[in-house]
């Protein structure tokens, strides 16, 4: 009899022991919204308006100045200075997700990282930020066209604000 007791004890502390671990997929969970929160605090801060001095009319347009490094080595060629980016992303497989979305739809699509371990979805990148401006403001009203405003959004899932042009820092 003292055996069963002794063998009912022990299931129950391995079960109370076993029962009281942390899930590893819940605090992954949190941290991920944590840097998707940062993220997006990272995209409302103020970004430096510069004026190009070509002899075209000048184009207002909001740069973000960021060391950025290609994540794969065959997107290194086709990392310009100026990139139109479509959304900021700190889960690597969300960001190759959306960039075979989008090669799918014709967008040749390079993935960069910048310092803080971000992950940025680009769509263009040119030496020139005048034709950076053209490709944002042709992206603006294509997907404008089909008549809603929240398009990219809804259509993959991601919550970016808007195309902004990414200035490459070396």
């Amino acid at each position: 009899m003292k055996r069963f007791h002794y063998a009912l004890i022990l299931a129950a502390v391995m079960v109370l022991g076993v029962s009281c671990k942390p899930k590893q997929s819940a605090y992954k969970q949190v941290y991920e919204a944590a840097k998707e929160r940062e993220m997006q605090q990272t995209a409302s801060q103020p970004t430096t308006v510069v004026k190009d001095a070509s002899p075209l009319p000048p184009v207002e347009v909001s740069v973000r100045k960021e060391k950025v490094e290609p994540v794969y080595a065959n997107d290194a060629a086709g990392l310009k200075k100026y990139s139109v980016v479509i959304a900021s992303l700190s889960v690597k497989l969300n960001a190759e997700s959306l960039k075979e979305r989008m090669v799918s739809e014709g967008h040749q699509v390079i993935l960069a990282q910048n310092e803080q371990g971000m992950y940025r979805v680009i769509v263009a990148s040119y030496d020139d930020k005048q034709q950076a401006a053209a490709k944002r403001e042709q992206l603006y009203s294509t997907y404008s066209a089909k008549g809603d405003t929240d398009y990219l959004r809804k259509t993959y899932g991601v919550p970016f604000n808007d195309l902004w042009i990414l200035e490459r820092q070396y």
